[in-house]
Formats: C-alpha cells, sequence, structure tokens
C-alpha cells in the first residue's frame, strides 16, 4: 500500500496526530507543521514540526515504509543539518517505521531523547484497543486490521466514527480521504458500488474527494502532458499509471492497445477505471494470436 504521502498529511492535522504515531508523546504548547529544504545542498525535510512562541524542541520526523539500510543515518544527517543552521534550537528526531522488521538497527548515537523509533504494527493495534472512538486511530483500520472480512465489518463504524468527531472541517476532510484512500488501496478488485455497499454510505464513490482527485489527476495529467506532446499519449500514459496500480504490470498488447486509442475511448476506459475486475472487462479482450500459415 502505498503510505508516505499519507503518513505525512495526517501529521499535518495537528498534535494529536503526532501523538498517535509517537507512541504518545505530547507536543507542549503550539507547533506548526511543514516541510522544508536545507539551503545549500537540497536536502528535503519531509515533516518537521517546529515551536511557534516558545522554546520547546523541534520534531524532524521521517518515515519509512520499507527497510532501507541507511534509513537512521538519514534521520541523523538530516538533524545535523537542521541543527546546523538552527545551533540554540533543541532538534529530536522521530523515525516511524511500518513494519517492525524494517529497522535497519540505531547506529551508536542514535539514542533517545536525540532520536526514537516508532512502529506501527505494534503501535496503532494497541491504540485501537486502547482508543476505539478516537477518529485519528481509527482511520488507520485498513493498516491494523488483517483479515479482508474484519476490516469490510470495521469500516462503515471508522468512517462515521470520523464523520461525528468533533473536528475542524479541513481535518475530518484529510481523515476521510485517507480512510477512503486506503479502503481503495485494500481492495483494488471491489467496484465503487461494492466500496460504497460496504462503507454502507448514501453518496456514490465517484462523488467522494479521494475518486474525484484520482480521476481529476488522469484527467489533469492528460492535459498538462498532451500539451507538449499530444493530448492521448498524456491520457494513455495516466490510463497505464492508474491501471498499473490496479493490476499490476501491464500486459504488452494492453500497453499497445492503449497507445493506439482514440482520445474518446480513453476518456471511456479513465471513467470506469475503479469499476472495472480486469484488464479484459475494462479494455476488451486479449487479441487472439495468429494461426500460422502451413508450407
Amino acid at each position: 500500500m502505498k503510505t508516505d504521502p499519507s503518513i505525512y498529511e495526517f501529521l499535518a492535522t495537528g498534535a494529536e496526530a503526532f501523538r498517535v504515531l509517537s507512541g504518545g508523546v505530547i507536543l507542549q504548547g503550539a507547533y506548526r507543521f511543514n516541510s522544508l529544504t536545507i539551503k545549500g545542498i537540497e536536502r528535503r525535510l519531509d515533516g518537521i514540526y517546529e515551536p511557534e512562541g516558545h522554546d520547546g524542541p523541534v520534531y524532524v520526523i521521517e518515515f519509512q515504509a520499507q527497510y532501507a539500510a541507511g534509513a537512521w543515518y538519514n534521520l541523523l544527517t538530516k538533524l545535523g543539518l537542521y541543527g546546523q543552521e538552527h545551533p540554540r534550537r533543541t532538534v529530536q528526531g522521530l523515525l516511524i517505521f511500518l513494519h517492525t522488521g524494517d529497522d535497519p538497527g540505531a547506529p551508536p548515537g542514535a539514542v533517545p531523547p536525540l532520536c526514537t523509533a516508532a512502529y506501527l504494527d505494534e503501535l496503532l493495534p494497541r491504540w485501537l484497543e486502547r482508543e476505539p472512538d478516537n477518529p485519528f486511530v481509527v482511520v488507520f483500520a485498513p493498516l491494523i486490521i488483517a483479515r479482508d472480512d474484519a476490516l469490510r465489518a470495521c469500516a462503515p463504524r471508522a468512517l462515521r466514527t470520523i464523520r461525528e468527531a468533533p473536528l475542524a472541517p479541513t481535518t475530518r476532510e484529510t481523515l476521510e480521504r485517507m480512510l477512503e484512500f486506503w479502503l481503495i488501496e485494500r481492495f483494488p478488485l471491489l467496484s465503487s458500488e461494492e466500496l460504497r455497499t460496504m462503507l454502507n454510505v448514501l453518496v456514490p464513490l465517484e462523488q467522494t474527494r479521494v475518486y474525484q482527485e484520482i480521476f481529476a489527476k488522469g484527467k489533469a495529467d492528460g492535459k498538462t502532458e498532451g500539451e507538449a506532446e499530444g493530448e492521448a499519449k498524456g491520457k494513455a500514459d495516466s490510463l497505464k499509471r492508474l491501471l498499473t496500480r490496479r493490476f499490476g504490470v501491464l500486459p504488452r498488447w494492453v500497453v499497445q492497445r492503449l497507445d493506439a486509442a482514440a482520445i474518446t475511448q480513453l476518456d471511456g476506459w479513465l471513467e470506469g477505471v475503479l469499476d472495472a475486475q480486469s484488464l479484459e472487462q475494462l479494455i476488451g479482450p486479449k487479441p487472439r494470436r495468429a494461426a500460422r500459415k502451413g508450407p
């Protein structure tokens, strides 16, 4: 599942998101969350909490969705670079791993409070047990609940919890979008109607923000790339990315059919990409091999 962008978007909602993903660390005072690039070497910090109006510590956050041998050194490098630019600030690092087994092991010096680690496969189930009505916890249901049948049963309650919680509108929209996106990632073969039934909602999935963003991205990519290389090619490339995300590596015949399709056909396929159960259902049957002619 694609988690990196959603994790940073989640952290941007504020202190409660940080408390959940850090395992219980409470930000003291006001903080702002942003990303920045260290000048001179163009090193990007994807997530950072900086204190506003007080001298609390700065938290540099890195999320690791897969094993990387240099994960800790990457965090230490960013801590050093930030500290070099802000020598009077206290800087601490939090390395969030999706799975405990992805941790390559902290090197000497990467010790609390300078650096700490959080493992979502351990943290999130405990949060769900302790705080089942916390919208900042239930949004992770697609990552926490391993069994598909259990997730199907839990999904409507998770969405209802987010919608009924006393949240700022922008925060509620973010959590709803994350939940819908991760459910689409967990159940890529379900149609929009089946997902809507699972969530027990009356609004068609096609009208939800996450669906519109996925579809709009395909349209926008097609238009942008079309200005340079032809509108049809741009839409074909966007459709290839969406289909690869749903069904894996595309067979050669699929790629050839997309490359040869007219714009109106590509638009039709883009509209049906989330409803299709298979490549063949969306773009037609695999072509038969031509029979060999005798001598």
